[in-house]
């Protein structure tokens, strides 16, 4: 019971629903522990089979059966699995002569049985209707005309495992081995415990459109005990959560005002009602929390962090509540109905199924939108957006950012000599930490990192310096594997991959640039097999492929090396070289998969054992993503050349046809001529229309005194000397 109580701790403080168990499974499952690991809360199941039990023919038996006895009941075992979002469990077949599951079309060897005695011919890390193991799957199985290891018949050693995920065939209950009957056959069994994590019914909703919308379900059995919780956004002021009725008895849960929730009662001894008052609104439309239980003893409700509002029970009088008509979920009676979203709806331990109700009710939908249907998009560069009561919040725990947005570079200023090493293998760590999402490898739990190969990897940082030749990052192997990013000592980037199967490893040399400016630069590098892409900084993504004859496995990767590498062994000679002095600058969001090495040296994580620094590290932002403008597309760009045969005309070179060179020079002459005779005429024309309706007039001063005009003149000028006055000069325009 305590293990549960730790659980149910370990729950809530996690974000993981705290009633994935029920108090009758805690109280007869002692070994059903729930356990964190990272982020995430698992329940688990054992049984009895030891691992690596080793299969021995019983008497003249075809077949050996192995029974697996569980430390909780089948029933038991389903509700786990049924309401868990994940289930898996681990199953693990060494062989040395003796085969598995035959072929894809033959009859197999093995099988196992699980729920509802059902047999299954897959293996670990397959799936139903597949008759293979995950090496299958895969295509990597020792021998490629087998879809599993121990099918190949082999005298050494070899060993098909993986994880059984649909939970739905979950747990295995028995398995049968046949193939150990020859002289020679040998093999051990290993079948994990079974494992959920999550809580599917954790986000079973329904939306209330209308004042009159409810759902209905069957009579609540609580009797002498009652234990509802629920979650409910809203923005009205009131409304009807809940309410089922008897003859005089009755249980409700109402919205009763803006700042109220109600828990009323009457099992017979006169109506109680419990009220919690918040001091802030509740119809705010964020998400609240309602926790009411009664029993013979007392009963309360809670709301959120709220001071729990508990009710004494009296000494004497009635004690059962009984209730005779439906369970109505929203209006009932006539009564205004609650407006807005109720989810997560648990009465006695039971979720009710709101989400399949509503899809078959006028005025209810199935579903409510949380804040991360809205603002999940705000959590970038695989930052996981996590619902709050009062908001969500950005998990930045899986990204090599921080900040609310995951938007913050994790980033750190390296001196010459400087260097960091992240261990793949320490201890507790698991495989899938290493492995992204999207990576097919192994999950055997037995293995260590050492075992583990690598069809996939995604690599990106940013970094900046103006040293060159360097080692940027260096991922080294238990075997002669590695992959390098270099910077040249011409400044230009090389990205070095030795995957085994070629005498030389395999290089992209990027020339086309000067790395080593002093400016940011972004690195992506994927590879899936034998397809490489890189890009850098804003520039288009270029594909490569690895050479033919290349492996396209990174085998048993051990550690992850930054400005300098610090590994025993044979190292390639380019890199020793470039290894000294060192890498002097600036390196900024390092992830290789799901690893963010330099943010764990900088955040204390659960991985931060892993990381060994030498030297001193200072957080810095100096090598943080280019901020650069994209290149304009070759359609856009009035410089871009066809081809790269083609010629620039200011490189030297002559233009290849004279005639359009002389055609090119006759053109601007005739151009400039037509120009200045265009000026000319407009000068021109100008100076005409400006004269063109001027006059002038001779009337002379006086003139409008004189008896005449001869008179006038004559007065004006003894010596009658035509004149031309300026100040009788008229303009017309």
């Amino acid at each position: 019971n305590r293990n549960c109580m730790v659980g149910l701790e370990c729950s809530q403080d996690w974000g993981w629903s705290p009633y994935l168990f029920s108090p009758l499974l805690c109280m007869h499952t002692l070994s059903h522990t729930c356990c964190r690991d990272t982020d995430k809360v698992w329940s688990t199941v054992s049984h009895d089979l030891q691992m690596q039990t080793s299969v021995v023919r019983n008497g003249l038996e075809k077949y050996s059966v192995l029974q697996l006895n569980y430390s909780a009941t089948m029933d038991q075992i389903s509700a786990i699995t049924s309401s868990a979002e994940y289930c898996e469990q681990y199953i693990s077949y060494s062989c040395k002569m003796s085969r598995l599951l035959n072929t894809p079309d033959g009859n197999p060897y093995t099988w196992w049985v699980g729920k509802a005695n059902e047999k299954h011919y897959y293996w670990g890390g397959s799936g139903p209707g597949i008759q293979k193991c995950a090496c299958g799957i895969e295509r990597n199985c020792t021998d490629p005309k087998y879809y599993c290891n121990c099918d190949a018949d082999a005298k050494q050693w070899r060993k098909d495992a993986g994880l059984l995920s649909y939970k739905e065939q979950l747990p295995v209950s028995q398995v049968v081995v046949g193939d150990i009957d020859r002289s020679g056959s040998e093999s051990k069994l290993t079948v994990g415990p079974v494992r959920c994590q999550g809580d599917r019914n954790y986000w079973n909703a329904a939306s209330f459109i209308t004042p009159s919308s409810y759902l209905h379900f069957s009579t609540f059995q609580g009797e002498t005990s009652a234990d509802i919780s629920f979650y409910f956004k809203t923005s009205a002021p009131d409304g009807v959560f809940l309410e089922n009725l008897g003859n005089t008895d009755f249980i409700k849960l109402e919205l009763k005002s803006a700042i109220e929730v109600s828990f009323s009662f009457d099992v017979g001894n006169g109506p109680v009602e419990i009220i919690v008052r918040s001091p802030n609104p509740l119809n705010d439309d964020q998400w609240h929390r309602v926790i009411a239980e009664r029993n013979v003893k007392q009963a309360s409700l809670r709301v959120d962090q709220l001071p729990q509002e508990i009710r004494k029970a009296p000494t004497e009088g009635h004690t059962r509540l009984e209730l005779y008509s439906q369970l109505y979920v929203g209006a009932a009676g006539g009564q205004r109905g609650f407006l807005g979203c109720i989810r997560s709806l648990r009465m006695n331990g039971v979720t009710l199924d709101l989400e399949e109700r509503a899809k078959v009710t006028l005025g209810v939908k199935p579903g409510c939108s949380g804040h991360c249907t809205s603002y999940g998009m705000y959590c970038e560069n695989g930052g996981k957006c996590v619902e709050k009561y009062n908001g969500y919040s950005c998990d930045c725990s899986k990204t090599a950012y921080d900040g609310p947005f995951c938007i913050k570079d994790v980033g750190a200023f390296f001196e010459e000599g400087m260097w960091l090493r992240y261990n793949f293998q320490s201890p507790g760590i698991s495989v899938k930490d290493l492995v992204s999402r999207t990576m097919l490898s192994s999950t055997d739990h037995d293995n260590t990192v050492p075992d583990l190969r690598l069809n996939k990897e995604a690599l990106s940082f940013s970094f900046s310096t103006t040293k060159s030749p360097c080692v940027l990052l260096y991922i080294s192997s238990y075997t002669q594997d590695y992959m390098a990013v270099l910077v040249k000592p011409s400044g230009n980037l090389q990205i070095r991959y030795n995957l085994g199967g070629t005498g030389e490893p395999y290089n992209i040399d990027v020339d086309h640039r000067n790395m080593a400016n002093g400016q940011p630069h972004s690195v992506n590098v994927t590879r899936n097999e034998r397809d490489l892409v890189l890009q850098l900084d804003h520039y288009p993504p270029a594909s490569y492929s690895l050479p033919t004859a290349s492996d396209t496995q990174f085998n048993s990767p051990k550690a992850l090396f930054l400005g300098k590498v610090i590994e025993t062994g044979k190292i390639d000679q380019d890199i020793y070289q470039y290894n000294t002095p060192g890498f002097t600058g600036c390196l900024s969001r390092v992830q290789f998969n799901q690893i963010a090495p330099l943010k764990a040296a900088l955040r204390p994580t659960n991985t931060s054992s892993h990381v060994h620094v030498q030297g001193e590290l200072v957080e810095s932002n100096c090598g943080a993503s280019p901020l650069t403008i994209p290149p304009m597309s070759a359609a856009t760009d009035p410089w871009h050349l066809d081809s790269a045969s083609a010629d620039f005309p200011y490189n030297g070179q002559a233009i290849g046809d004279g005639v359009n060179r002389n055609s090119a020079i006759i053109g601007g002459v005739i151009a400039v001529v037509i120009f200045t005779i265009l000026c000319t005429l407009v000068f021109l024309i100008r100076y005409m229309f400006r004269h063109k309706g001027t006059y002038h007039t001779n009337e002379a001063k006086g003139a409008e005194s004189a008896e005449s005009a001869d008179a006038a003149i004559m007065n004006n000028d003894p010596n009658f000397t035509e004149t031309i006055d300026e100040s009788k000069k008229e303009w017309l325009i």
